[in-house]
């Protein structure tokens, strides 16, 4: 656990996370009182790694290779989370304790890893991937040693999962919301798709298409992918050239990111000249992109690290102090910070660290204090309530939100018409 003074920022979080909570029925009792209330052989009957005094958790991101750029603030912000629940007294009279596994960015090491945490390691919750690739390498997995992962990143949607708790947007909440703005805003009419070659690129554009084609009324006049890792990117920017299309609709991910904008900039396609739209940049991607290269285009996301609300205001002050001025906070980067709130919510609501009593109370689950403000866990589907964003990428890297749905929208990862 990392090491503060008492007016630190972390403190000042640490502080107002104790008051909110002052509440709750477990406030006021001391972290052995807690631990006795809750025996151990109550609380943990499927031997899973749970003691008197601790409880063991996973995290499975990419700490190396192409997706390192985007999942690295993932890892932060969920160990920001498990500290901060840790100096509050942990779960249930019990500190977390923290496994790390590098999934190299690579769909087989995802596969193994899990298996790792949830045979050898007994971990009572996991937090983990980014790709879709990655979580479908490890579905099979969680399902089957029956563990309950975390998964923070924006999704296709298409899937539903009693050992998954998705703290990301899906199509319904990203994808649709995003078009429909580009079309009533932006008058868009003609689309070209990009996306780096794996599962939610092209789940996304088949979705993106049929909306485009069948409810806007537009025409989709390019779709091209690429490699994880792909660097050269100027023939594309030629064909985006000789289209010449309203919006060009992007899903490219991870270190691809920065050689995309960048030859996209030396081959004077800006965002003063060129509407952009994407959903798999956020201002950690920016961060390595640049925000000279990304400036005037435009991302749909829940999240940015612009929103003002006191929340948030706290979230980046802490994670500030944590990892330094000059970090920054993208969407999965904050989804991944609620993956453990919500766990300790679910538990503590459960009264039991098992698998299945956990799942069970997921429904509904609330966290108030959610940085991109109030969310709440579905009681059917397992994804959250959440409002929808359209942030335009700016110079020094941020996002000016132009756009927020007005109320919370509901998550639908089977919409009718897109399967």
């Amino acid at each position: 656990m990392s090491n503060f003074n008492d007016d630190s920022p972390f403190s000042a979080q640490r502080r107002r996370i104790l008051q909110a909570l002052a509440a709750s029925p477990l406030a006021g009792m001391s972290t052995l009182a807690l631990a006795q209330q809750f025996p151990t052989a109550k609380v943990n009957t499927t031997k899973l790694a749970v003691t008197d005094t601790e409880v063991t958790v996973g995290q499975l991101h990419s700490a190396t290779g192409t997706m390192a750029l985007s999942e690295t603030g993932s890892i932060q912000a969920e160990q920001l989370a498990i500290d901060q629940i840790n100096a509050m007294g942990g779960v249930l009279g019990r500190k977390i304790k923290v496994i790390k596994e590098d999934g190299a960015s690579d769909w087989p090491t995802f596969a193994e890893k899990s298996k790792k945490l949830l045979i050898n390691d007994r971990c009572a919750s996991v937090y983990g991937c980014w790709t879709s690739a990655s979580r479908k390498a490890v579905l099979p997995i969680f399902e089957k040693e029956n563990g309950l992962l975390y998964y923070p990143t924006m999704y296709e949607g298409l899937e539903q999962s009693k050992n998954v708790i998705y703290t990301g947007q899906e199509a319904v909440q990203q994808i649709l919301w995003g078009l429909d703005w580009s079309k009533s805003e932006k008058k868009a009419k003609t689309y070209f798709l990009i996306g780096s070659d794996y599962i939610w690129p092209r789940t996304s554009h088949k979705i993106a298409r049929k909306h485009i084609e069948n409810k806007l009324g537009g025409k989709v006049v390019g779709e091209e992918y690429y490699p994880l890792g792909h660097t050269n990117f100027n023939s594309l920017i030629n064909k985006i050239k000789v289209a010449k299309p309203d919006c060009i609709y992007a899903i490219v991910v991870g270190g691809s990111n920065v050689a995309f904008y960048k030859q996209m900039k030396a081959a004077g396609v800006t965002g003063d000249k060129q509407f952009l739209l994407t959903i798999s940049v956020t201002e950690d991607e920016v961060l390595g992109i640049g925000g000279e290269n990304f400036q005037g285009f435009y991302s749909t996301c829940k999240y940015f690290q612009s929103i003002d609300n006191p929340n948030n205001a706290k979230f980046i002050a802490a994670f500030k102090a944590k990892y330094g001025p000059s970090s920054v906070i993208g969407d999965v980067t904050q989804n991944a910070y609620l993956g453990p709130w919500l766990w300790k919510a679910a538990v503590e609501k459960a009264g039991s660290f098992d698998v299945d009593k956990v799942s069970a109370a997921c429904g509904g689950i609330e966290f108030k204090d959610a940085p991109e403000g109030y969310v709440r866990i579905h009681n059917t589907n397992r994804h959250l309530w959440s409002k929808a964003r359209i942030g335009m990428g700016q110079k020094d890297g941020q996002f000016k939100v132009v756009a927020v749905s007005p109320e919370l929208i509901e998550p639908d990862p089977f919409p009718k018409g897109y399967q």
